[in-house]
C-alpha cells in the first residue's frame, strides 16, 4: 500500500536557523518558507537526492505543533510521510484494520498541493505517519 518515503518532518524552534543550517552547513537546496494556515504550520523543504526533509514551525497560537515544541524545545522529528496511490483506499484499509485516522478522517490538501492524512502515532509504533497521494 505505501510507496516511497516522501519526507521526514522536523519541528524547529526557529525556521530561519534551521533552513540556514541545511543550506549553509549541509550544503542542501532549501525552499522558501510557505505558510499553511489550514495545518497551522510554516514549512520549508530541504531537497535531497532520495527524499526531502520538511522543517516545520508553528503558525499561529492554535498550531497543532505548539505542544510538541513545548515538550521538545530544541525541536525534533515530528512525522514520516509515505506516498500512496489512492488516499481514500488507503484510509479505508487502515480504518478496517483498526487504525485511527486523525481529524475528521478526510484528507486535506498538504504542502505539495496533494491530499494528505495522518495516522495516530499510538497505532503506528509510536510514530505519527502522514500519507500523501501521488
Amino acid at each position: 500500500m505505501i510507496g516511497k518515503l516522501n519526507h521526514v518532518a522536523i519541528v524547529v524552534p526557529d525556521l530561519g536557523i534551521g533552513a540556514d543550517q541545511y543550506r549553509n552547513t549541509f550544503g542542501a537546496e532549501v525552499s522558501e518558507p510557505v505558510d499553511l494556515p489550514e495545518h497551522g504550520v510554516t514549512t520549508v523543504f530541504v531537497n535531497l537526492p532520495n527524499t526531502k526533509i520538511e522543517l516545520l514551525h508553528p503558525l499561529g497560537e492554535d498550531s497543532p505543533i505548539t505542544k510538541f515544541l513545548e515538550k521538545n524545545p530544541a525541536g525534533g522529528i515530528h512525522h514520516l510521510c509515505y506516498e500512496v496511490v489512492d488516499i481514500g483506499l488507503a484510509a479505508d484499509r487502515l480504518v478496517a484494520r483498526g487504525m485511527r485516522v486523525l481529524g475528521d478522517g478526510k484528507p486535506k490538501i498538504g504542502a505539495h498541493g496533494k491530499p494528505v492524512l495522518f495516522v495516530h502515532p499510538k497505532d503506528a509504533l509510536g510514530t505519527l505517519i502522514e500519507l500523501e497521494q501521488i
